[in-house]
């Protein structure tokens, strides 16, 4: 698998969904609620709805991550995103 785009747009929404836009100017919404569950250790504070929208975009690691730290693998969130399996690569 080549290397994806970075994350360049995130929106958070209910239910700890993001929508996201990469440099390729493609989009993708990523349920998050599934994939991390059950919360702990540092996920915890994601199940807080207040706490999960102060996402912000990392732009030098090109992801999303969160005040306590939590950030996620943008090759992963472009594979989810845009529907393809995360084995193939």
């Amino acid at each position: 698998m080549e290397l994806s785009p970075r994350v360049v747009a995130v929106e958070p929404l209910p239910d700890m969904e993001l929508r996201l836009r990469f440099a390729d100017g493609s989009e993708g919404l990523v349920r998050l609620a599934e994939r991390l569950r059950p919360l702990r250790g540092m996920t915890l504070p994601l199940g807080d709805p207040d706490f999960f929208r102060q996402v912000t975009i990392d732009h030098e690691a090109g992801t999303v991550t969160w005040p306590n730290g939590v950030d996620l693998d943008p090759d992963v969130l472009y594979a989810l995103a845009h529907g393809r399996n995360l084995t193939d690569r």
